[in-house]
C-alpha cells in the first residue's frame, strides 16, 4: 500500500455517498457513564497536542486514511452492513473522551455499547471533475476525522457502473499504519459476506481499549529513578534539551511560526533491487536496519553531524492478541549512531544493528510518560514531537498482492509542521517512499539529495 496523500491516489469522477454515525447513536453517547478504562499516553499526547495547537490560533488537520477499490457497481446496503460489522469488530471506533475536572484539563474515556452503534448514510451527489472532488474529500475529512471531536473518523464511497472506491478517513488517535493496511482485506471479506446473505465470519479483534488501559498501568509503576527514563534524560541532554529534528538544513525561521508542508512521493526500487538490499542488509538484521544505516551516512554527508540521533518508531504489537486489532500500537527508542566511525555501509550497519538491539525495549514505554517524570517542558506547538524515517514490510498483510489491482492507498494528511516524517514501505513491486517536510526551498532540495542518494546506496548493494 503507496503512501500518499488524497490528491494523488488516483481520484475518479462518480457519485458520493458517505456514512457517519447516525444521530440517534451520537445523542447516546452524550448520555454514557464514564469508562474506567483511561487513554493511552500517546492518544493523551496527541489530543492535548491538538488542542494546544488549536488555542494558538491554527487548525493543523492530522488524519490517517485509505483508499481502495471494489469491483462493480456496490450494492449501499450490503456495503453499510459491512462497514458497521467492521467498526464493532474495532472497539476504539465507538469510544471517545471528554475534558473534565474544575479546569476543565482531564480526559475522560467513554464508550458506546456495540447495540447502540449505526451508520447513517447520506447521498452527497454526483462529481463529474476530479479535483473538486478531491476538494470536498479532504474538507470533509478535515472538520470530521477531527482528534477535538467525536465521532472522528468518516467512510465515503465513489460509485460507478464498473467499480467503487472507498475513501476512508480516522483521527491518529484510533489507527496506526498497521491498521490502516489491514482495511481493504478486511472490508471485502465483510462485503461479500453481506452479499451472500451470511454473517460474518472472523474472528473477534482484541480491543485496543484495553491496550490502553493495559499499557498505562505498566507505564504508572515506573519512577523518574528508572533505566529508561535515565535514558531517555541523556539522550534529550545530548540533543540540547530536545527532541531530535532530520539532521540537515530545512530552511526553518524561528520566528515564523509552524511552516506549511509538502509531500514528497516516489518509487525508490524495483523489486529486485529491494530484494537485493534485503539479502545484503539480513546479516545485520534486515533493510530496517539497512535504511536507517544508509540515513546515518547521507545525513551526515549532508549535514556535517558527527553523530545521527533520532527516534525510531516500533510498534508495540508484542503479543499476537493485538495483531488484527485497529489502534496506535506505535512506541518510540532513541539511538545514537557516531558516524565518524561507521566509514562505510557495513560498518553503519553494524553499528545501527547494536544500537537497536540495546534500544528497542526502550519503546516500550510510552514517550508522554516519560517527559512527565522527567519533569521537561516539552509544551506542545507542533503535531510532531520529533522526525521519523520509519521502514516496514507490508507484503505479509492479507490481500497485499491485490493492493495494485485494487488501487489502495494509505493516506496521510499533509498540512503543517516543523519535522521530517518519512516512511520506506517494503511492497510486492519494490520499495516505496514517502516523506512529509516543511515546504521551504532548502529543506525541498535537500529532501531530493536524501532521496536520491538513499537510492543509490540501496542500488550499490546490488551484486
Amino acid at each position: 500500500m503507496r503512501m500518499t496523500d488524497i490528491q494523488r491516489c488516483e481520484v475518479r469522477p462518480g457519485r458520493l455517498v458517505e456514512w457517519t454515525f447516525s444521530p440517534a447513536s451520537v445523542a447516546a453517547a452524550a448520555d454514557l457513564p464514564e469508562d474506567s478504562r483511561p487513554p493511552a499516553y500517546i492518544q493523551e499526547s496527541h489530543i492535548r497536542t491538538a488542542r494546544s495547537v488549536r488555542d494558538g490560533g491554527l487548525f493543523v488537520p492530522t488524519w490517517l486514511g485509505t483508499a481502495f477499490d471494489m469491483p462493480g457497481r456496490a450494492d449501499l446496503d450490503a456495503l453499510q452492513e459491512a462497514l458497521r460489522d467492521w467498526t464493532l469488530r474495532h472497539e476504539t471506533l465507538r469510544s471517545g473522551f471528554r475534558w473534565s475536572g474544575a479546569a476543565g484539563d482531564e480526559m475522560r474515556r467513554f464508550t458506546l455499547d456495540a447495540d447502540a452503534v449505526s451508520l447513517h448514510r447520506t447521498v452527497i451527489g454526483d462529481f463529474t471533475d476530479p479535483d473538486a472532488l478531491v476538494r470536498h474529500l479532504q474538507d470533509r475529512f478535515d472538520v470530521t476525522a477531527d482528534a477535538l471531536r467525536w465521532p472522528n473518523f468518516i467512510y465515503t464511497a465513489v460509485v460507478r457502473d464498473d467499480s467503487t472506491s472507498l475513501y476512508m478517513a480516522f483521527d491518529h488517535s484510533n489507527v496506526d499504519a498497521q491498521s490502516i493496511h489491514r482495511i481493504p482485506a478486511e472490508i471485502h471479506e465483510l462485503y461479500t459476506a453481506r452479499l451472500a446473505g451470511t454473517s460474518p465470519q472472523s474472528a473477534p479483534a482484541s480491543s485496543y481499549v484495553d491496550f490502553c488501559e493495559i499499557e498505562r498501568t505498566d507505564a504508572d509503576r515506573i519512577d523518574d529513578r528508572h533505566e529508561i527514563v535515565a535514558r531517555w534524560r541523556e539522550f534529550i541532554r545530548r540533543c540540547d534539551g530536545r527532541l531530535p529534528n532530520f539532521p540537515v538544513d530545512l530552511g526553518l525561521d524561528p520566528e515564523a511560526g509552524l511552516p506549511t508542508q509538502k509531500l514528497l512521493r516516489e518509487e525508490l526500487t524495483d523489486p529486485d533491487t529491494a530484494a537485493a538490499f534485503e539479502a545484503y542488509c539480513r546479516p545485520y538484521g534486515g533493510s530496517s536496519v539497512g535504511v536507517l544505516a544508509a540515513t546515518a551516512l547521507i545525513v551526515h554527508d549532508l549535514g556535517g553531524q558527527p553523530v545521527y540521533r533520532t527516534v525510531v518508531p516500533f510498534h508495540t504489537r508484542v503479543k499476537s492478541r493485538w495483531t488484527d486489532s485497529v489502534g496506535w500500537y506505535v512506541g518510540g527508542a532513541p539511538i545514537e549512531i557516531p558516524v565518524e566511525q561507521a566509514y562505510d555501509l557495513p560498518s553503519a550497519l553494524r553499528t545501527v544493528r547494536d544500537a537497536l538491539h540495546a534500544a528497542r525495549h526502550l519503546a516500550r514505554m510510552p514517550l508522554a510518560r516519560v517527559l512527565h517524570l522527567l519533569g521537561t517542558d516539552f509544551r506542545p506547538t507542533s503535531p510532531d514531537l520529533y522526525s521519523i524515517v520509519s521502514y516496514v514490510d507490508t507484503r505479509g498483510i492479507a490481500g497485499s498482492g491485490q493492493w495494485t489491482e485494487q488501487k489502495a492507498y494509505g493516506l496521510i494528511r499533509v498540512s503543517y509542521g516543523d519535522q521530517v516524517c518519512a516512511w520506506v514501505t517494503r511492497l510486492h513491486e519494490g520499495l516505496w517512499f514517502a516523506s512529509r517536510y516543511p515546504d521551504t526551498d532548502v529543506a525541498r532540495k535537500n529532501m531530493r539529495l536524501y532521496v536520491e542518494r538513499l537510492r543509490d546506496v540501496i542500488a550499490s548493494t546490488v551484486r
